[in-house]
């Protein structure tokens, strides 16, 4: 089987969408598999370094959605056709799909479709993004939460498949923390103890304003000495997220990073005292995985995806309500007085352990079968 993985509307690597293709090239079964990539010639070798196996076929696309969106109707079916590609894997979901499909499409979705929708100015794209989605003849869904909006939305359970994403243990695992005040990690120097929320900086859905409320609720309650860092480029409505910061009477315990590198969360994380993850509609959260993977205990929001996701490792609030995330914040992170130690060293463990189901690995290996499976290879 010859596939074609479609790099185009995945951020040149920097995106969450980016960071999926990296780890399934990197894991990609050894069944005989024929893959290329494809997309902007400026990502040649942002997916495939050392990868011997793997091809790119760049493309000479200017940088912007316009442009990219026009190739995808008017040059994408004679290159798939001169390719020979027996399946077409869009790793960027509905953002890029063309108007005639070639070879057997095989649509990855990451997000609630149905928030896409509804948050969107533009309804007659949108409507042929549905109208696209619905000719698509496989759909990987990379949650159940996912799978059951695109239903609802009327696609056809019987051509979606729901497969998980991995956490990378050789990036997320524990690091040991020397007993130092600060974390040095460029270009920044951050005073521990603190609570690390990863997330881009969007409002309402990212609940960044209920969680600096419950944080300055958590800080006069208890007198704790920690600091709240939110990491995370800014999206939409930021500038409400910034003036909560502003006016919070312990702004000057919160730190906003902006654009913080996929590969030193890792470290952040590690450092950090919990993971507090207050994402109302999220249809995957790797964010909460990835925290558990790195030894640190997780709260998050009972909302969207992630009480599948996050499961038995984690402890649920109402993200709605900042009077319960600050009594979450209060169960997980170390309190001088010792009193919550046990409770956190046994969400440590089941946080740990939950994360074991996540491999990329197995992620990959499903993803091809799904792949060959549905191109009758």
């Amino acid at each position: 089987m010859k596939v074609g993985i479609n790099t185009f509307g995945c951020d040149h690597g920097r995106s969450g969408i980016g960071s999926y293709i990296h780890s399934l090239v990197r894991n990609i079964p050894d069944s005989g598999h024929s893959v290329e990539l494809f997309g902007p010639e400026l990502d040649r070798f942002t997916y495939n370094s050392g990868l011997d196996s793997v091809e790119y076929s760049g493309l000479a696309v200017s940088d912007s959605i316009l442009a990219e969106r026009g190739w995808h109707v008017t040059g994408y079916p004679s290159f798939v056709r001169k390719r020979k590609y027996d399946a077409v894997l869009f790793p960027a979901g509905i953002r890029l799909l063309p108007l005639k499909f070639e070879a057997t499409p095989v649509v990855v979705i990451q997000d609630i479709i149905s928030d896409m929708y509804r948050d969107s100015d533009q309804g007659i794209l949108t409507g042929l993004f549905k109208m696209q989605l619905k000719k698509a003849p496989a759909i990987i869904a990379a949650s159940g939460f996912i799978r059951d909006d695109l239903v609802r939305l009327g696609i056809q359970e019987s051509r979606i498949r729901v497969i998980y994403n991995g956490i990378d243990t050789g990036l997320f695992y524990p690091r040991p923390q020397a007993n130092n005040e600060a974390v040095l990690i460029h270009p920044f120097s951050i005073r521990r103890p603190y609570i690390i929320y990863a997330s881009r900086v969007t409002y309402p859905s990212k609940c960044h304003v209920e969680l600096v409320r419950a944080f300055e609720i958590f800080k006069k309650r208890t007198g704790a000495p920690h600091r709240l860092v939110i990491a995370g480029a800014d999206g939409s409505n930021a500038e409400i997220v910034h003036r909560e910061v502003i006016k919070s009477s312990v702004s000057s315990d919160i730190l906003l990073t902006g654009y913080f590198p996929h590969q030193s969360l890792p470290e952040l994380y590690s450092a950090a005292d919990a993971c507090v993850f207050p994402a109302a509609s999220e249809g995957v959260g790797l964010p909460v995985l990835e925290a558990m993977a790195c030894g640190i205990p997780v709260a998050c929001a009972s909302s969207g995806a992630l009480n599948e996701m996050a499961g038995e490792g984690a402890l649920f609030f109402d993200q709605t309500d900042p009077e319960s995330i600050a009594q979450s914040i209060a169960r997980i992170v170390r309190l001088p007085s010792g009193e919550n130690d046990a409770y956190r060293a046994d969400l440590i463990a089941r946080g740990m352990a939950w994360v074991e189901r996540f491999s990329w690995k197995r992620c990959a290996q499903d993803t091809f079968d799904y792949m060959a499976e549905v191109s009758g290879h």
